[in-house]
């Protein structure tokens, strides 16, 4: 009896004990946060980095945009209006996936399939949104299309496109809050000749966010009532940012929802604008301007508020003749470069790294070079980078690597 009256105290005391090492001793990691306090890699100075490149795949027909898919697959757009799969693991799938050939117009160098992008639900969906040139006539078309099922294609927007068959823009990419973007460029030839780059009456030269998952009176979208020029007469609503020549390639970093251009010039210089939120309905230049360099002095108001590229570099008489804009890295596999824009050229194959200043301004320079014809840049779901190559029908692994600075003045700091 005695014993059994004993027990419970020795039990409590036991408890109390237990609770106390609790309170006392350092709490255990938990899974996946063990080095939440442990300090981030610093970035390293850019000079301090190049690009490694790895072919992973080859047989694409002329591959043009890429994205990442919750599954660990990459989806290729080829501009004949097919879509292929790629994975790590199994390598490219030898069929596609998507097919839209019949719907594409590919009668000049510059048309066709042009963007790619799966809806944020796309686990639960399997839609996938699309931009192409359209037949019979070129225009310019944003659609969503579930990937098993072509023949439901719902056609979003278009603009018409028919008198020159270059500058047709064609990225698309959803930010963090679903709005979904698109780029369009001026309507093609050269110098402006509809001056749609200062005229928001149009959609030509503009990028454009609109809300796909609802739908407005007749329209199978709505506009967000942030968007810049919603209240402005004569003004297309679905403008975020105008001003632009040819913006082939953008992407939004996902950490503060901005926007990283890259806008092929006339043949003086090629830029690379970076527009974040506060920004919306910035004025990039085009035609005023070619980069910074006044282009076209009667395009020019006064008055009027230019942004300015963050990078450009030259095109006349260089090695250099389109840009192709890229991504923010923000993978796991080299830290040390999180947050660094990359960039490059379809004739040079530079790769553009820049990367803004914790005081201001932005830091840029090349660290080496992307393999042949690099048509676009991209991630996997990971953060890692990929780069398309055009008519070799590349697609490559992309890698930083830790080098000694450059001292040869090859970067072009701004």
């Amino acid at each position: 009896m005695s014993r059994r009256r004993r027990r419970p105290a020795t039990m409590l005391a036991g408890l109390l004990i237990l609770a106390l090492c609790a309170l006392l001793l350092p709490p255990a990691p938990v899974a996946g946060t063990a080095a939440a306090g442990a300090p981030r890699p610093r970035a390293v100075p850019l000079a301090e980095l190049t690009v490694v490149s790895e072919q992973v795949a080859f047989g694409l027909q002329r591959p043009i945009a890429i994205t990442g898919l919750p599954d660990g697959r990459m989806l290729i757009a080829e501009k004949n209006g097919t879509v292929r799969a790629y994975h790590p693991d199994t390598g490219l799938a030898a069929e596609p996936v998507l097919d839209l050939t019949a719907r594409i117009d590919t009668s000049d160098n510059e048309r066709g399939l042009l963007g790619i992008t799966p809806a944020p639900n796309f686990a639960r969906t399997g839609i996938l949104y699309v931009a192409y040139t359209s037949l019979p006539a070129g225009a310019l078309t944003l659609a969503r299309v579930p990937i098993s099922a072509p023949d439901r294609l719902q056609v979003l927007l278009t603009q018409e496109h028919a008198e020159y068959g270059n500058h047709n823009g064609g990225q698309v990419a959803f930010d963090r809050d679903g709005y979904l973007y698109w780029s369009l460029g001026d309507g093609g030839h050269a110098n402006d000749p509809f001056k749609s780059g200062q005229n928001l009456g149009t959609l030509l030269g503009k990028i454009l966010r609109i809300d796909v998952n609802r739908t407005c009176g007749p329209k199978p979208y709505c506009v967000p009532f942030d968007n810049p020029f919603v209240r402005v007469a004569g003004a297309r609503p679905e403008i975020w940012v105008y001003g632009l020549r040819n913006p082939w390639r953008f992407s939004i970093d996902p950490v503060d929802n901005s926007l990283w251009i890259g806008d092929v010039g006339q043949g003086l210089v090629e830029e690379i604008n970076h527009i974040r939120p506060h920004q919306r309905g910035a004025n990039l230049g085009w035609s005023c301007r070619e980069g910074t360099p006044v282009f076209d002095q009667e395009q020019c108001r006064p008055g009027v508020r230019y942004t300015d590229p963050v990078f450009e570099y030259e095109h006349y008489l260089t090695e250099n003749c389109s840009v192709t804009g890229g991504v923010v890295y923000r993978g796991s596999a080299t830290p040390e470069a999180r947050g660094t824009y990359i960039a490059s050229d379809y004739c040079s194959t530079l790769a553009f790294a820049v990367r803004p200043k914790p005081t201001g301004g932005y830091e840029s320079t090349t660290i080496g070079n992307f393999p042949i014809q690099p048509t676009a840049i991209g991630t996997d779901v990971n953060g890692e980078l990929y780069v398309l190559s055009d008519l070799p029908g590349w697609l490559s692994r992309v890698r930083f690597e830790r080098v000694q600075p450059a001292t040869d003045g090859r970067g072009a700091g701004r």
